[in-house]
């Protein structure tokens, strides 16, 4: 019976097998039949792609198709390279994670097989995006996915990258796990996906990129796609794109020929004339006016949006605040975003790590306060509203040196924004505020003058200088606009230094580490001189960067004068210097020491063996090049252990030693213990003694102070108390002697017996005679 059963799902398996082979080759014969321009396809179940990403789609509610859909999945199916562009917020990403999914589908991939398709995203936050619609529509395939991003743990991704069957990742990290993970295997990859290319191919990623393409097998499929395609040859040549179909890209020639804009039709886009300093009057007038709205508002740099963020967190517009830029943590960035996507009524003060393909629902209005650096970005920007045939507005405040040039620059991409007059009653002004919060708050001051720097630098290294006028900029107007004092002093670097900073910025860090090894994998300073090579090689700390570094904090005086301190210190030639000169010690100024009262106490204190004796055998300690103690055996040399004689003779020394501490402590506690023992044995008969007198007083009825002076002694009270307290022997003498005598006080009281201490010497004898004599 086992054996039918195991026969039969052998059978059930192989007729599986062969019905998912006989639909993969009618797939194929559907796709190669398929026709994009003779097809009406509306939805997506028109197109020749497998049930379980038609179900994927139906699930994650994805029905209809879009434009460049419908024109670049057939073509990408049939397995040509794609350049596509199309408008913003034309549903790009799934025109390529479908073709990836149906292409590892058709391959029968499985965890085995390794890498099966590449996505490079330039940003974090696209990467995220494109990482949670593919777990959307391929919830029901068998693929792994994975995302590999900075700011997230190495470790934890190189574990898993072994197992990944689609990798989307941004240009850093996977260049990284390329250099570093032993699992991943790319000789087998079937696809690269290039989202935004353009800013992928730019000189910002360029080595990264390259030195990724390099590592990948050539006979690979090539997708690349953005809302402004690079059509460059030399880009194109990188990237092994030489048969490749152009989607969307002549579609949007054609449109810009015809009078058609760039940005999709349902935004209304507009511009107002504002000079430099009222641009954050304007801006807080501005979302004063619309609380009700959802909206994005683009500065230039993450110092701007920053400043920007918490002063106007103090003014307290009456909406909520949001920021975001690329220096935040990853965890940060990821909250923003989850929390900016679910609200209604916010607004967002952001870089332009927003301002390419991430899909914001229902952005009311998309502000850009700074001018962007090219049409390109500025149409990025706009297209996070309006998407999907939505409606949406945009606002773009430029300066009077700014407007007649960029708006030239935008008509040669047919756009053209309505000019917008601001209505005097609605514009108010915050300067007064931002100096009063400025001087109460030294921290905010030191931001100001950051998003001022960083500003000014901004508009320096740009290219088009048609547009961004350096030198027409009215710096101190600016600086007081900003609740500022003055205008800070600007260090201004070359423009080639400012690209390689730029460069620099973008690479990897991996990158750059094996850059600076030569042939043999040493750092190229090996030939120079010991101390350059160790000063170049010295591992530079975030505190030594903070101390090289001026106004580096709300505090930057204080640090200035302690590095100023630390320079005097090192100009100095002694090796050690004296600080304070005036230890002389003054007796009447000292504190009263606390003197042991008992002569055990006494004893301990004064001898060094006493003190020593219940510690045990002194050590010897010998610091170390730290200057660590360490006792002398653990860095004792093993000659000088030999010299000392065998371990067993040096063992036998050491238990010699101990045994005799061991042994003179003993004796010391064996005579506290007597000590001890005697005292308790004296107190007890002490408090024997005085139960006997006072049950003899209660019985012969005696008062505590007697008047019969011969029942107590010859002496008086006070004799008597101070040869109690000096003399211990006698009161011994006395408890004895009564005791030996209570028998003679049983029975009656007799009047007729006289007591008498007993007498001690020939004197009280005497007298004692003379008395009875005398009686």
């Amino acid at each position: 019976m086992a054996k039918k059963e195991q026969k039969s799902k052998t059978s059930q398996r192989k007729e599986q097998r062969k019905r998912e082979q006989d639909y993969i080759r009618e797939l194929e014969t559907r796709i190669e039949e398929y026709n994009p321009k003779n097809s009406n396809a509306v939805f997506f179940k028109d197109l020749p792609i497998s049930n379980a990403t038609l179900r994927g789609l139906k699930e994650a509610s994805f029905v209809k198709l879009t434009e460049i859909q419908k024109n670049s999945i057939p073509i990408s199916l049939k397995g040509y390279d794609v350049l596509g562009a199309a408008k913003t917020g034309s549903g790009k990403t799934l025109a390529f994670l479908i073709p990836v999914l149906e292409k590892l589908y058709r391959e029968n991939w499985t965890e085995f097989d390794g890498l099966g398709a590449l996505i490079i995203s330039p940003t974090r936050e696209l990467a995220i995006q494109i990482y949670e619609v593919l777990l959307k529509i391929g919830s029901r395939t068998s693929f792994s996915a994975g995302l590999v991003i900075g700011g997230k743990d190495v470790k934890f991704e190189s574990e898993r990258i072994s197992r990944i069957n689609i990798l989307i990742g941004t240009p850093g990290r996977i260049l990284q796990h390329m250099d570093q993970a032993v699992g991943l295997n790319l000789n087998n990859l079937q696809m690269l996906v290039l989202d935004e290319a353009d800013r992928c191919l730019d000189m910002g990623f360029k080595k990264t990129l390259d030195a990724i393409v390099n590592n990948l097998p050539i006979s690979r499929q090539t997708l690349l796609f953005s809302a402004t395609q690079s059509q460059s040859l030399d880009d194109l040549a990188r990237l092994s794109l030489t048969d490749y179909k152009s989607i969307g890209t002549l579609d949007i020639v054609k449109e810009n020929e015809t009078g058609a804009s760039a940005t999709p039709e349902t935004l209304q886009q507009s511009y107002i004339d504002v000079p430099l300093q009222d641009k954050l009057d304007t801006l807080f007038s501005f979302i004063k006016t619309h609380l009700k709205n959802k909206m994005i508002i683009f500065l230039s740099s993450s110092k701007q949006v920053h400043f920007v963020y918490e002063t106007f967190r103090k003014l307290q517009p009456g909406i909520s605040l949001m920021h975001l830029h690329g220096r935040q943590k990853q965890k940060a960035r990821t909250e923003t975003l989850d929390k900016f996507s679910r609200a209604q009524q916010v607004c967002l003060f952001a870089t332009d790590v927003v301002a390419r393909g991430i899909d914001f629902p229902s952005v009311d209005w998309v502000v850009q306060v700074d001018c962007p650096e090219d049409v390109d970005t500025y149409i990025h920007r706009v297209g996070r509203c309006a998407r999907y045939g939505k409606q949406g507005k945009s606002l773009i405040m430029l300066t009077p040196t700014e407007e007649a040039g960029f708006l030239k620059r935008l008509a040669s991409k047919k756009i053209e924004p309505k000019k917008l007059v601001i209505k005097q009653s609605k514009k108010r002004s915050i300067k007064p505020q931002l100096q009063s919060i400025l001087f109460q708050d030294p921290e905010l001051k030191y931001l100001g003058q950051k998003a001022f720097i960083s500003y000014v630098k901004s508009i320096y290294i740009q290219k088009d200088k048609e547009v961004f006028k350096f030198d027409e900029l009215p710096v101190e107007e600016y600086a007081n606009s900003l609740g500022l004092p003055g205008a800070p002093k600007i260090k201004i670097k070359g423009m080639k230094s400012i690209e390689r900073a730029k460069q620099k910025k973008n690479a990897s860090r991996s990158l750059m580490a094996l850059s600076k090894m030569n042939e043999d994998g040493e750092p190229e300073n090996i030939d120079k001189s010991t101390d350059e090579a160790k000063q170049e090689t010295k591992v530079r700390t975030k505190y030594d960067k903070m101390f090289e570094r001026k106004n580096q904090t709300i505090l930057s005086e204080h640090y200035l004068n302690i590095t100023k301190q630390q320079a005097n210190d090192d100009e100095d030639d002694d090796f050690m210097t004296i600080k304070r000169q005036d230890h002389k010690l003054v007796e009447e100024e000292l504190p009263d020491l606390i003197v042991p009262t008992s002569k055990r106490s006494q004893k301990k204190a004064l001898s060094k063996k006493a003190s020593l004796s219940s510690k045990g055998n002194a050590t010897k300690m010998v610091f170390d090049d730290d200057g660590q103690a360490h006792p002398i055996y653990e860095l004792e040399g093993e000659e000088e252990f030999i010299n000392k004689g065998s371990a067993e003779d040096q063992k036998k020394e050491f238990l010699a030693k101990e045994t005799e501490v061991m042994n003179e402590v003993d004796i010391e506690d064996k005579q506290v213990a007597k000590e001890k023992k005697q005292e308790k044995k004296r107190k007890r008969l002490e408090m024997l003694r005085k139960e006997i007198e006072d049950e003899y007083a209660e019985e012969y009825g005696i008062n505590e102070e007697p008047e019969n002076e011969a029942f107590l002694g010859t002496g008086n009270l006070s004799d008597d108390m101070e040869s109690d307290s000096d003399d211990d022997s006698r009161t011994k003498k006395e408890v004895s002697y009564k005791r030996n005598n209570e028998s003679d006080y049983e029975g009656e009281y007799d009047d007729n017996i006289i007591e008498m201490e007993e007498p001690n010497t020939l004197e009280d004898l005497e007298s004692l005679t003379a008395k009875l004599i005398g009686n």
